[in-house]
């Protein structure tokens, strides 16, 4: 099978440890637009977060596309309109933070601009999150906070061994009732049900009319997992955890040794059968 579309996740994968796109990886990526492969960024960053890698590896294009809010919403890079968005209305919003009070963890909402956050005592967690999407952060209580607010997901944060004590207090209801995934020790991203990059991936490409054994999907956490199954060729990095090892069709270099290049490289450029990849 040939591939048509290479979906990349960011922290961890696409991005060196120091949060950098190496030259290598840059490189590749710009041979495999000019060989007809869709690449989409698919990340738990909002829009404004990804911006700065989209304009550096030119996916900012008509026909581009990204995958954001761990797959809440899929849009148009060129010019962000959605093409899909599965939101938290306000009353899932007061059921997430009430349930984080509960458990003893921090907790922020983020809508398309802003993050907001309940926690007088703002955590750490959320001022760095700020940084990293380049989204201000706005403290408000709950009587204060806008009803009609789109928020596309919220995050229980916290120190690792505080996090990893109070999601095992999480309920079975809980989990039903919505998208629950690790994206780094310190983060629990808490999505609408019908939103995950699995999901986003699935979508996008029925939009694009390329069929699922013609993709590919590089990831290292929790968050890709079914995005890495759903796709005809699963990548785990070599730095990714072992849960996404277990489920991958292949396992290329780490993040610091361009293991997104490895990749693109060794299946996609030389044009292999996915079948000889087969777990």
């Amino acid at each position: 099978m040939t591939i048509e579309l290479i979906a990349i996740d960011l922290d961890g994968t696409l991005l060196t440890p120091e949060k950098k796109i190496s030259a290598k990886v840059k490189k590749t990526i710009e041979i495999a637009k000019t060989k007809g492969i869709k690449i989409v960024l698919c990340t738990g960053r909002p829009l404004p977060g990804v911006f700065p890698i989209l304009e550096a590896l030119n996916l900012q294009e008509e026909g581009d596309y990204v995958i954001t809010y761990n797959g809440a919403l899929v849009q148009q890079s060129q010019n962000g309109k959605a093409i899909s968005h599965h939101t938290l209305n306000f009353e899932s919003f007061l059921e997430i933070e009430e349930m984080s009070r509960q458990i003893g963890i921090h907790c922020h909402a983020i809508d398309e601009k802003h993050i907001y956050t309940a926690n007088k005592d703002i955590s750490p967690f959320s001022v760095r999150e700020s940084f990293l999407v380049n989204m201000p952060i706005r403290y408000r209580t709950i009587e204060e906070m806008d009803p009609t607010l789109v928020i596309s997901k919220m995050m229980m944060i916290d120190e690792p061994d505080l996090l990893d004590a109070a999601i095992v207090k999480l309920p079975k209801s809980f989990h039903d009732k919505y998208t629950i995934l690790k994206s780094e020790p310190f983060y629990l991203e808490v999505l609408n049900k019908a939103a995950s990059k699995g999901q986003a991936l699935k979508d996008l490409a029925q939009i694009l009319d390329i069929p699922k054994e013609n993709i590919m999907a590089i990831g290292d956490n929790e968050n890709d997992i079914d995005m890495i199954e759903y796709a005809g060729m699963g990548v785990a990095m070599g730095n990714a955890i072992a849960s996404v090892k277990e489920i991958c069709d292949y396992v290329t270099d780490t993040n610091e040794y361009d293991g997104v290049a490895t990749a693109i490289e060794t299946i996609a450029f030389e044009n292999i059968s996915i079948d000889s990849y087969s777990k």
